[in-house]
């Protein structure tokens, strides 16, 4: 679980970052949760974009692929949102 303080930190990180996850109509399923870790463990920080053809609510999706993952959301904002997974050792340290 993220602190306030550690959210703040990954959503300015995050403000310079293209979303590199889309979730269409074919919504989450295992292919996307599969890239979706790759992502994570090479990023640690990956922005994911809801497409107008998802059906999915941006809260219902943010937390399922989160829980999928093993993730958190660093911030949900629009149709797009930020999953943070400390990798071994840690890029991103907190101050």
């Amino acid at each position: 679980m993220l602190t306030g303080k550690q959210k703040r930190h990954l959503r300015a990180l995050g403000h310079k970052l293209k979303p590199l996850i889309q979730i269409g109509k074919k919504e989450i399923e295992e292919a996307l949760i599969a890239e979706t870790n790759a992502s994570l463990d090479h990023h640690e920080l990956v922005k994911v974009k809801l497409l107008e053809s998802c059906l999915l609510d941006r809260h219902e999706a943010s937390a399922a692929l989160a829980d999928a993952c093993k993730a958190d959301v660093a911030q949900i904002l629009g149709r797009t949102f930020l999953l943070y997974r400390a990798t071994t050792p840690p890029v991103i340290v907190f101050s």
